[in-house]
This record gives C-alpha cells, structure tokens and sequence, in this order.
C-alpha cells in the first residue's frame, strides 16, 4: 500500500468518488497480490513486473477505470471503450460495479505481465 495512493484517494471531493475509487483498488489489489502502486501523471497507477496493470482517473462526473494489456480479454462491448490493448470503463455516481468480474478480467489481463 502506497501512502502517497491512500492520499490521493482521501483527498478526492466527492466522497462517491473517493468510495469507488477505494473499492477500484481492492480490486486491484485481489487480482493482483504483489502489485506496485504509485501516482503518476496525477492519478493512480497500477504495476505487475514494473508493467502498467491498471489506472484510476477521475473527472468532474466520473471514475475511470482501466485496464491494460486487454486485448485478449472478452469484454462487453457496451461497457468498455478505448482501442484493444487498453479497456476503460466509465462509472459515474449511482453505478454499482461487480468488483468479482473486474477482479476476474484484471487477473487475465495481467497474467503475462
């Protein structure tokens, strides 16, 4: 755990935010028990093996949520965007997020990383 992760999330405004970003991270963190986290590029960043497995951005009405080394992942084309290799997710306040599937593509994804 990343003291400099733990701040960034804590000091986000909007506390619907902060609470998704917090479950983001623990999915982040099951699928991936020996992952490196830092900030970087003033968000979030998730690394396997030095490797980018993950990223949580925010904006004014959203959480993003991507992950990388996606492009053998069968994914719901609705609910992802970006190209191939890199699938983002867009979650905005009320959205529930099934934090057993992220946790289920995550682990694929960063399998061979």
């Amino acid at each position: 755990m990343n003291q400099e992760v733990i701040d960034f999330i804590e000091a986000m405004k909007e506390p619907w935010q902060a609470e998704l970003s917090t479950q983001l991270r623990g999915v982040v963190h099951q699928a991936i028990p020996d992952v490196q986290e830092r900030i970087q590029y003033k968000k979030p960043h998730f690394l396997k093996n030095g490797k980018y497995a993950a990223v949580i951005s925010t904006s004014k009405d959203a959480v993003s949520f991507t992950i990388f080394n996606a492009a053998a992942l069968e994914l719901p084309e609705n609910l992802f965007e970006s190209p191939p290799e890199r699938k983002t997710v867009k979650l905005r306040q009320g959205n529930s997020v099934d934090s057993e599937q992220l946790v289920s593509w995550l682990s694929q994804a960063s399998g061979s990383l």
